[in-house]
């Protein structure tokens, strides 16, 4: 599939994933927030606990697609977006894939990790079961600013 373009309602929600990135980064973990819509209506959220639960798939894109289905009864999500912080990595893009999320709005990429269009396409590869729309970039500076700080904190040296 082809990139999809940003909404008006695209900002005010990656804000929402946002702040619960800012509540992940204060509590120690890598500052990456996610939450899924249905409907207008947030039905899953996550933030990064790598850290609070030594589980390695606690990444904040799974714990907001638990959500979801739990919230939704189902872990078919066609018709929900997740909006969040970081480009996922291949496990989580794998996820939304096999979750058949309909739509991703990400904000800032991971050269080093990133699925969706950084090193990797898994949500736009027509090889598997699903594919979905990709919106990337969205509050892209102020997401990788909040990373580089905090990860210039974490090794101790001036943020850039």
């Amino acid at each position: 599939m082809l990139p999809g373009a940003a909404t008006a309602a695209d900002e005010v929600l990656m804000r929402q994933a946002m702040d619960l990135a800012r509540v992940s980064g204060e509590a120690g973990e890598v500052p990456v927030g996610a939450i899924v819509v249905f409907g207008g209506h947030v039905v899953g959220s996550g933030a990064n606990a790598r850290e609070a639960t030594g589980d390695p798939t606690a990444h904040a894109e799974v714990l907001a697609l638990r959500g979801a289905a739990r919230a939704r009864g189902s872990w078919r999500l066609e018709g929900a977006t997740m909006y969040v912080t970081l480009e996922p990595c291949p496990m989580c893009a794998g996820a939304l894939v096999m979750a058949r999320l309909s739509r991703l709005v990400f904000a800032a990429a991971d050269p080093k990790a990133g699925s969706c269009g950084s090193l990797y396409n898994l949500c736009s590869d027509p090889r598997l079961n699903h594919e979905l729309e990709v919106v990337p970039g969205v509050l892209a500076a102020e997401a990788a600013g909040m990373l580089s700080s905090w990860f210039a904190r974490r090794r101790g040296v001036p943020a850039p």
